[in-house]
């Protein structure tokens, strides 16, 4: 999976490991369902905590920190864009 940046930056999950792989598919489903970007974070804090398959923790990689800060991103621009006048 590709996952392309603001900037135009493309960061493709190849590069990763499997338990950062999944701790991304955990995200994409929350990034839908949370209703605030502070939980978001909570959500990705505790992915990261308990990692893949009893793995334990973790390590946030350049890469995989990237992703993150762009789908924070686009929480808060779903949030924003619900907003009611």
């Amino acid at each position: 999976m590709k996952f392309e940046l603001e900037n135009g930056q493309t960061i493709d999950t190849a590069a990763m490991g499997p338990e950062e792989r999944h701790i991304l598919q955990k995200l994409l489903a929350w990034q839908s369902l949370v209703d605030s970007v502070a939980g978001f974070r909570e959500k990705v804090t505790q992915a990261l905590a308990a990692g893949w398959n009893g793995s334990g923790p973790v390590g946030l990689s350049p890469g995989l920190s990237r992703v993150i800060r762009e789908m924070e991103r686009q929480v808060a621009k779903r949030l924003s864009a619900n907003r009611t006048p």
